[in-house]
């Protein structure tokens, strides 16, 4: 006689995710109250349906732009004391009861120890281990060595190109305090080659991770790293801007380009490799906010030199759909706008120029910004600056309609 098989499991219904339906792997909490699984949510909040009215599922209650997912914590631990309650068959979906057993040091230093040794299989886990909680993703961070382990895996010549890829993805998904991050440059002389193979990868979600890699390594690296970098690294990093792998991997890739551009020779460097006509190209396409505020910044520090002024004057249409975004997007990138055209104004002002901002519709779009409210007082003191340094030329313009020209500062 076959033994008795155990109890189904009911699992309590405030431990399953609203969304999903699901058991709760890393349960947060939002603003109304109403807690979610951390991935299900997320979906929710970048889905095109909720991106212009962000609201909480259940309670339907408006949230706000910048929102903070809050870590439920209690509820994990109840859920974590459940589950070790379960025995085999209890119809809870293995995987899932695999993903909420709590874990022991000793097994993540096991697993570390393959990963060493550029085994895929255990630098996959720990990328899995990483996605699955807040909670399993902080003991990752904490373990001893991991930071040290994953960039000679990625910085390494045996390593085949698979495990180079999961490497960078462990990183990119762990938060890696400075020190760790200047550590890894120092010990690393091959660090910027190593990231440049994996961006130039037919891989489109190794390329995302490698270039928030790059982000993060961009804000903190001592200066002499950063100055050093080649150009087939900035060219790789603009390339993800151009291939519009993902918007968090063009949002990543345009911090890099603007935590690189301080310094005046990686400047002409990034105009070198491309990232003008790739980010009028960009601005073209109608990004969203604040992709627009983003790429309008790294185009403003890029026109602080020669030779990023040539570049967006050069492009047919370069100072229109700079002009475009003024009062169109938002007050932040109004204001980076018409810096970018001040320095144009400043410094690259042909003949030829001049009339294509007057033909193109900018002089009016700035007469405009001078009496609008959606503009700041330096923004305004810019625009004026502008207008008055080529009155000569636009007030007799034939471009230049009656209601702008009414609008011009005598």
């Amino acid at each position: 006689m076959a033994p008795p098989s155990a109890p189904l499991a009911e699992v309590p219904s405030y431990f399953l995710c609203p969304i999903s339906l699901q058991l709760m792997r890393d349960p947060v909490t939002l603003p109304t109250g109403i807690s979610y699984d951390r991935a299900a949510i997320s979906r929710w909040l970048a889905s095109p349906a909720s991106s212009s009215s962000r609201t909480c599922p259940v309670t339907r209650q408006p949230l706000e732009p910048e929102l903070q997912l809050t870590p439920n914590d209690t509820l994990r631990r109840l859920i974590g004391s459940w589950i070790a309650t379960l025995s085999p068959g209890s119809g809870v979906d293995d995987e899932e009861v695999a993903a909420l057993r709590p874990m022991h040091r000793d097994e993540l230093a096991s697993l570390l120890s393959d990963a060493a040794s550029a085994q895929v299989g255990a630098l996959r886990k720990l990328g899995e281990l990483a996605a699955e909680s807040e909670h399993r993703r902080a003991m990752l961070e904490s373990q001893d060595g991991v930071f040290d382990v994953l960039s000679r895996v990625l910085t390494g010549a045996s390593a085949c190109s698979t495990a180079r890829e999961e490497a960078v993805g462990v990183l990119a998904s762990l938060r890696i305090p400075q020190q760790d991050l200047v550590r890894i440059v120092s010990r690393h002389g091959n660090l910027a080659a190593s990231l440049t193979a994996v961006l130039r990868s037919s891989n489109l979600q190794s390329r995302a991770q490698a270039v928030r890699l790059v982000r993060a390594l961009a804000d903190v690296a001592v200066p002499a790293w950063v100055i050093g970098l080649e150009q087939e690294l900035l060219a790789e990093v603009i390339r993800v801007v151009r291939d519009r792998v993902s918007t968090r991997a063009t949002k990543a890739a345009l911090h890099a380009l603007s935590a690189l551009c301080p310094y005046g020779r990686n400047r002409v460097k990034i105009v070198g490799a491309g990232a003008v006509p790739a980010l009028v190209e960009l601005l073209l396409d109608e990004p969203e906010r604040r992709v627009c505020e983003l790429a309008l910044a790294v185009l403003d520090r890029l026109c602080t030199c020669a030779e990023g002024r040539a570049e967006l004057v050069a492009h047919a249409a370069g100072v229109a759909v700079v002009g475009k975004k003024v009062l169109r997007v938002s007050e932040a990138a109004s204001e980076r706008a018409v810096r970018v055209l001040r320095s144009v104004v400043r410094h690259a002002a042909t003949p030829a120029v001049l009339q294509e901002m007057a033909q193109a519709g900018v002089v009016g779009k700035l007469c405009l910004a001078l009496r609008s409210e959606l503009c700041g007082v330096k923004t305004k003191e810019k625009v004026h600056e502008m207008l008055k340094l080529h009155s000569r030329v636009w007030r007799t313009s034939p471009c230049l309609s009656p209601k702008f020209l009414a609008l011009y500062p005598s």
